[in-house]
């Protein structure tokens, strides 16, 4: 067992990390984003910011919004002193108005003044409108009542987009491959309605999709986890069930460990999908996009959300196990997350590094805030 000095020590890179993390966010990230991103003139939240911090004025995707609500309902306990309530009762409020079909589901895509452009439904989208709900629901109160809200579209994601065997479709009325990654996203946020006490239906889909991910999701012999999957659960056919993504490796750790992290089997599955995401996914300081089956490199170049689900898998980890590693780890995740900050305009973002080692420049999509909140609420969590 570490000594206290020797826990101190291992931490010591990580609370500097998360002290510069959390100044970037509270000096520059929020107040950038609270105003450039958030459209006084029509409603809601920008689609995305060019690199002057400038709004596009873009069609808004259904799950763009869901993530920004998230961003600003945590913005209070991250330590920013704007008025995140109000962000998050507006966006809330434009969300439900604009995007809910009348089967209570929310459609994929509206204009900039909320205009229908796209009607289909996916779970992925409705699965961060969970997410929302339960992190806006302590700010909205009795005026949104979003704990009802969240459970009639946790009934009607059953009734649309449950199938026959296990797990969920990703659209309603089937699609070419089942996806790991919107099961991903429902047990995140079942998670989250489970930990603000919400009704024991949240802690009972959060098993199912957990259990499905330890049985289905993880290869029993590599322990990796896969991207694309046949209607049995095998592997899809082709490239497609050979995908392997470092970012989701680190992803479903942090969410596998946040459900049943006195599991010794769980403990050993996290630890495994950390191990497979440090030793293969990682080139340089950043974790890449996608491997193989075989853990072979697919694709090297390195998305920004990646470096923040190794960072959370990592803190928690850290919390959880208490190994001084995983510390070391969450400080190399951090300072590989630190790079892609690094802009000309403060509280901005790079989303794409190449091999050569130069970001792609490009517009700055508001859907990497998530991800960067998340993280950085992660690692302040486990420092404390």
């Amino acid at each position: 067992m570490q000594s206290v000095s020797e826990e101190s020590a291992a931490r010591a890179p990580a609370q500097k990390a998360y002290q510069e993390l959390s100044s970037w966010l509270n000096g520059f990230a929020y107040p950038l984003w609270s105003t450039q991103g958030v459209d006084t003139a029509y409603g809601g939240f920008e689609e995305s910011l060019d690199h002057a911090g400038r709004p596009l004025n873009e069609p808004r995707r259904g799950r763009v919004q869901p993530r920004q609500i998230y961003c600003f309902a945590q913005a209070p306990a991250l330590g920013w002193q704007g008025d995140g309530k109000a962000i998050v009762i507006q966006g809330v409020t434009w969300f439900l108005n604009r995007y809910r079909r009348a089967d209570g589901l929310f459609r994929t895509l509206v204009s900039p003044q909320g205009v229908p452009l796209d009607d289909r439904t996916l779970l992925y989208d409705q699965a961060f409108v969970l997410l929302a709900f339960a992190a806006a629901a302590p700010l909205g109160g009795s005026r949104l009542d979003l704990a009802s809200e969240a459970e009639r579209l946790r009934t009607g994601i059953r009734h649309h987009f449950g199938r026959k065997g296990p797990g969920f479709e990703s659209a309603p009325g089937g699609s070419p491959c089942l996806e790991s990654n919107p099961h991903m996203h429902l047990f995140e946020a079942c998670l989250a309605w489970r930990e603000q006490g919400g009704e024991s239906a949240w802690g009972e889909m959060a098993d199912e999709l957990g259990e499905l991910a330890l049985a289905k999701f993880i290869d029993p012999v590599s322990g990796a986890l896969r991207e694309s999957f046949a209607a049995d659960w095998t592997p899809a056919p082709g490239l497609a069930g050979r995908i392997v993504e470092p970012g989701h490796q680190f992803e479903w750790a942090y969410l596998l460990l946040r459900w049943r992290p006195d599991r010794p089997d769980i403990r050993k599955a996290a630890a495994r999908l950390i191990e497979i995401g440090e030793r293969h996914g990682v080139r340089g300081s950043v974790a890449i996009n996608a491997l193989l089956d075989d853990l072979s490199v697919h694709d090297d170049t390195a998305r920004l959300w990646p470096q923040t689900e190794r960072l959370k898998a990592a803190a928690l980890s850290a919390r959880v196990v208490g190994d001084a590693r995983y510390w070391q780890q969450a400080a190399a995740a951090a300072a590989g997350l630190s790079e892609y900050l690094a802009t000309p305009v403060r509280g901005l973002w790079y989303d794409k590094l190449l091999t050569s080692g130069r970001f792609v420049e490009e517009k700055v999509p508001a859907s990497s805030f998530y991800h960067i909140v998340g993280s950085i609420l992660e690692l302040g969590a486990a420092l404390k």
